[in-house]
């Protein structure tokens, strides 16, 4: 696989679209520096409606992993700390099931806006870990 494209689904949420738009600009932008490739998106409004797509994306055969980009902000309700840990699990059992990976790109959970700017870059950690995961899987 490290001679082959590695493809990824990428599922992005809509909600704090200033903040998940500059991330997934940063992790695609990464993702074609390690010779990879996003193959299909799909916007969906946050982290609750993530595990539908990335199952999706998980059945077909031209995509090696999904890749998950949201931010969750600190906000006035209690959602969140509700959301994101389930959305987390969901993405740990679609991996084990399809045996690709779905990679974890939601930052935050209780971050506060300027906090959640400072993560932007992490996406390019991700996609890097998430790249060597797959070529390592099928090497």
């Amino acid at each position: 696989m490290t001679d082959q494209l590695v493809k990824f689904g990428f599922v992005v949420a809509e909600l704090n679209r200033d903040l998940t738009y500059m991330m997934e600009m940063e992790a695609e932008e990464h993702t074609h520096f390690l010779g990879a490739n996003v193959c299909n998106r799909i916007y969906v409004l946050g982290a609750y409606d993530m595990p539908l797509v990335a199952r999706l994306f998980q059945k077909r055969s031209d995509i090696n992993a999904v890749f998950t980009i949201g931010c969750a902000i600190e906000g006035a309700t209690d959602h969140d700390p509700i959301v994101v840990p389930h959305a987390s699990r969901k993405f740990i059992d679609l991996s084990l099931e399809y045996a690709k990976q779905v990679v974890l790109g939601i930052s935050g959970l209780g971050l506060t806006r300027l906090e959640a700017e400072d993560c932007i870059e992490y996406g390019k950690r991700v996609v890097e870990s998430a790249v060597k995961m797959v070529r390592r899987l099928v090497a």
